[in-house]
């Protein structure tokens, strides 16, 4: 289950990535990136590795 949390934030912030430089998608992204930092610190708190 950490795996699967680690590679969604993966994604959602390479989405963000691409939205931010690439296209104007609105406040929609930057909820995804939130997600996406929150489900990493989840891990890290949770005493996970990260990478």
């Amino acid at each position: 289950m950490g795996n699967l949390l680690y590679i969604v934030a993966v994604i959602l912030i390479i989405a963000w990535l691409v939205g931010f430089v690439g296209y104007s998608a609105g406040g929609l992204i930057h909820i995804l990136l939130v997600i996406a930092i929150i489900a990493i610190l989840l891990q890290v708190i949770q005493g996970r590795r990260v990478l």
